[in-house]
This record gives C-alpha cells, sequence and structure tokens, in this order.
C-alpha cells in the first residue's frame, strides 16, 4: 500500500460540518460525518468464532478504543443499550428505562459516550419501536421509568390488534375482545415480541418520553430506528420532531420506490440506510463495476437525487455472513476476511463508499480488520470535505473497473477501483491512496486553490483537529494530543 504522499501545509479538517434545518428533523445539511456500526451480531459473546477475530464490543471494551474511534470518526452507531440483562442483542428489550444491558452496566454506557463526546464524536441510539418483549407474560409489559420525563406502563390495549398473542391459544390474552386491543397494525408483522400500536396516544406519549430521555438524560445525540416497515412514517417524523435528534436513520429494507415514499411519509425528518447502494457494492464481487454507476444500473438515492438522506454501507450485523441461515445478503463469501480476494473486496467498496455522496457507515469488523486502510480513505474524504450532498461530477465504468470524480467542500476527489482501471495520475491531481493485494483501489485529491474552507451555512465545527503528514506518515493532532492513524497516542 501507498500511503497519502500529498503535501499537507497545517490545514484543519473540521468534521462534523452539518446544519440541521428546522424541515428536516435529524437530517444535518451537506454533512461531512464518516459514521461507525460499533457492533456485529453478539459482539458482546466473549466466546464465540467471529470474536476471536474481531473483537468483543460491550461499552468496557468500546471505551479502550476510544481514542482510535474519536480520531476517525465522527458519529457511532451503538447498539441497542435498553436491557435487562438476558435480552441478548437487544432488539427484544423488555424494560427500556433500564439500561443494563448484556452490553454492559448503564455506568459503563455512560463513561463511555462522555468519553467519545470528549473527542467531538456523537453516539446513536438503536432505537426499538415497532416491538418490544414482553414481561411476566405475552401480554404485560415492565414498567418504564424515565426520570422527569414520566413513567409509563403499557398494557396489551396498546398491542396492534393482528398481533398474534391474540390467535396463539398459549397466550394469556388468546380470543381478547377488540375493545381490549389495540387498532391494527399501519405496517409489516414482526411475530418475535409483541408489535405496538402507534395510533394509541398512549404508545405515542411513551416514545416521545423515551427518545426523549435518550437524549436528556442518556446524552445520546441521534438515532437509528430499528424496522420501521413495521408501523407508519408519520409516527416516527412525530417523535423526532419532539425529540429533535442531531441525526435520524431509518432501516427500511426495501426498495428505492418504498424508501421515496418512507421519506414522504415521515415529512423528510430522517435519513435511510441506502441498501440499493450496498447491493450495486456487491457488484464488486461478480465484477460487475457498472452497478455502481448512477446512469447505468445503479437505482440508490443517488440516482434520484436524494443523497442528502442516504447513509451509505457496505455490510450491517443483519446482512454480515453469520454462517447458517444468517447474514441473507452478505457483501463477501465469508465471515473470513483475511484471505486476499475478501480484503480486495472489502477495500475497494470502502474506497468507493468513503468517496461518495451520503453519510458512509464503516461496519466494525471491516475496520477491525483493515483499520490503518480504512482511516487513511476516511483521512483523504475528511481532506477534500466531502459531504452528503456533494456532487458526482463525471462517472466511468466498465468491465472490472470504475471510476469517478467527486466534489468536496475543499478540493475534488477522483476514485478509482477495479484490476482494469486507468492508472494514469489525472492532469492537476495528486496521488493519494493506492491500495489491496491486487492494487484493487486508487484515489487522487486536489485542493481547492483558495485553499479556504468552504462549508456549508450554519455548520459547526467538531473541534480543533488536524491531519498532517511527517515522513510520510498520516498523524491527527486533537489539540495538544496528536495520534497514528491507528489512535495510539504519539505524544
Amino acid at each position: 500500500m501507498k500511503k497519502i504522499i500529498l503535501t499537507i501545509s497545517a490545514i484543519f479538517i473540521c468534521a462534523g460540518m452539518c446544519s440541521l434545518s428546522a424541515k428536516n428533523a435529524g437530517v444535518p445539511a451537506e454533512c461531512e460525518d464518516v459514521m461507525l456500526q460499533a457492533f456485529y451480531w453478539d459482539s458482546y459473546k466473549t466466546k464465540t468464532a467471529t470474536d476471536s477475530k474481531f473483537g468483543r464490543t460491550k461499552w468496557i471494551d468500546l471505551l479502550k478504543d476510544t481514542a482510535a474511534i474519536n480520531a476517525n470518526f465522527d458519529v457511532v452507531w451503538f447498539p441497542p443499550s435498553a436491557g435487562p440483562t438476558g435480552c441478548g442483542v437487544g432488539y427484544s428489550a423488555k424494560q427500556y428505562g433500564n439500561q443494563d444491558s448484556d452490553w454492559g452496566t448503564k455506568s459503563k454506557l455512560t463513561e463511555l459516550i462522555t468519553a467519545l463526546h470528549k473527542g467531538n464524536t456523537k453516539v446513536l441510539a438503536d432505537v426499538v419501536l415497532n416491538h418490544r418483549g414482553s414481561g411476566t407474560t405475552w401480554c404485560t409489559f415492565l414498567t418504564d421509568y424515565f426520570g422527569t420525563y414520566g413513567t409509563y406502563t403499557l398494557t396489551q390495549k396498546q398491542i396492534v390488534s393482528n398481533d398474534e398473542c391474540f390467535t396463539n391459544s398459549s397466550s394469556n390474552c388468546y380470543g381478547a375482545a377488540s375493545s381490549e386491543r389495540g387498532a391494527y397494525d399501519t405496517g409489516d408483522n414482526f411475530d418475535g415480541a409483541r408489535d405496538l400500536d402507534h395510533q394509541s396516544t398512549a404508545v405515542q406519549k411513551w416514545a416521545k418520553a423515551y427518545t426523549q430521555w435518550l437524549l436528556g438524560s442518556m446524552k445520546y445525540d441521534g438515532f437509528r430506528y430499528d424496522m420501521t416497515l413495521g408501523f407508519h412514517g408519520r409516527y416516527l417524523s412525530m417523535y423526532n420532531e419532539a425529540a429533535q435528534p442531531y441525526m435520524s436513520v431509518s432501516e427500511l429494507w426495501h426498495g428505492i420506490d418504498r424508501q421515496k415514499q418512507h421519506l414522504v411519509e415521515c415529512d423528510s425528518n430522517t435519513m435511510i440506510f441506502d441498501f440499493q447502494a450496498k447491493y450495486s457494492m456487491k457488484g464488486i464481487v461478480t465484477g460487475s463495476y457498472g452497478k455502481l454507476n448512477a446512469n447505468k444500473t445503479f437505482e440508490g438515492f443517488r440516482k434520484h437525487g436524494l443523497e442528502r438522506y442516504s447513509v451509505t454501507f457496505i455490510d450491517n450485523h443483519d446482512t454480515f455472513d453469520r454462517g447458517g441461515a444468517y447474514g441473507d445478503n452478505q457483501f463477501t463469501p465469508s465471515t473470513d476476511l483475511s484471505t486476499a480476494t475478501n480484503k480486495d473486496y472489502v477495500l475497494q467498496a470502502s474506497a468507493y463508499m468513503l468517496m461518495m455522496p451520503g453519510v458512509p457507515c464503516v461496519f466494525y469488523p471491516h475496520w477491525a480488520s483493515y483499520k490503518e486502510e480504512i482511516n487513511e480513505l476516511i483521512a483523504v474524504r475528511k481532506q477534500a470535505g466531502i459531504h452528503s450532498e456533494s456532487q458526482v461530477l463525471e462517472e466511468e465504468s466498465g468491465q472490472y473497473k470504475y471510476h469517478a470524480t467527486i466534489q468536496g467542500h475543499r478540493g475534488k476527489v477522483i476514485v478509482r477501483v477495479g484490476k482494469y482501471r486507468s492508472k494514469t495520475l489525472p492532469e492537476g491531481y495528486e496521488l493519494a491512496v493506492e491500495g489491496g493485494n491486487r492494487g484493487a483501489y486508487t484515489v487522487y485529491i486536489r485542493m481547492n486553490p483558495q485553499g479556504v474552507e468552504q462549508t456549508a451555512s450554519g455548520s459547526s465545527s467538531k473541534g480543533s483537529r488536524e491531519k498532517f503528514l511527517k515522513d510520510g506518515k498520516l498523524y491527527i493532532r486533537v489539540g495538544e494530543r496528536v495520534y497514528d492513524i491507528t489512535g495510539n497516542k504519539i505524544q
């Protein structure tokens, strides 16, 4: 791998430069943020097959890695922190006001959030509002205590009328009268827990209190909403307007037409994980590089001019291959990311994703496996000031190659991926990064001649942070501290 070789003269990289509009709660404008998904499935466990390769990610483990996270990422997405302990990954939590979970204690979570905030990194809570785990029976729930935001106990009247608990003879509320049920579900059913009726004012008050409490008391900065296909988008918009998160990301595992509909339903008060972009990047595995091109077969947010609402990703805890029947849409053929082929796939996709508009979300196993390479790509993105609404000026794709030119706040980059890509140095550009076992990607950069940082109106700086080169190596200065690209403190 060739390191970043351009000369940087004390340019301050103001990450997290995002401004909010009153009409777009949770949707930063021209956002330069890079996100880290700081977990994968079952990564709270100490003895799993994947743990030996990627590391455990309980709160206490992430605390040890805050320097590297702060040096490279602006936003970190945590797994569901609602408890109690024993709820596993947390997608069927039973008591939302209880923040002692299998990921660790509330005190360690608070310590971790504080440490990340000191490095000017924001934290997203994984919020599960479509469904929740039952209490002592199918149709009872534990009480949630949200301090000054109130105390709430939901009942079976807040469960959608078509939930399986009313039709399964094993349930304590089997055959309940319509007056003892909620309204019909406004979205898809989830049969692993009780689906909540968001038409109910009781559920709405509970959800508003919970999201406001996460921001106000737990000091989260925003939300990743789980399974938003399960309830109508008007309710997600309602909760975001009440809580006013810095960032909101909706998990709507569907095609672009349904995602566009979701944006309308939400009154554009959320971003969405761009699943189509993920599927297009999977074309790298099959040699279908044309799928990366918005003018050809790409059917993601870029083709529809919706980059501002796009959170791009290569893999996540659901899509990653966990073996057996899990990981239905995995990017790589197996969880063994150490193979030369898999490394090329991941790094080509990372180079593409990290140079494109939208907010890129790096998956923890990829970062753990290729930390130096991914951190270098992040540094180039931040150097050029590529943001969520950056223009893609030119695109070209063919057999085993893809080229694009992207405009950032402070410069332009040219990204080229694939073994048949051109390696000719573009006029006026400098080589920034080249890597991969087979030379799988190349990135060139050209800074704005005026050398003045161009930002979105009303944007805010993440803090005093400078990325600079010394003896051919990239370093990050945060205040008086200096770190290498992996987050190790140098001075």
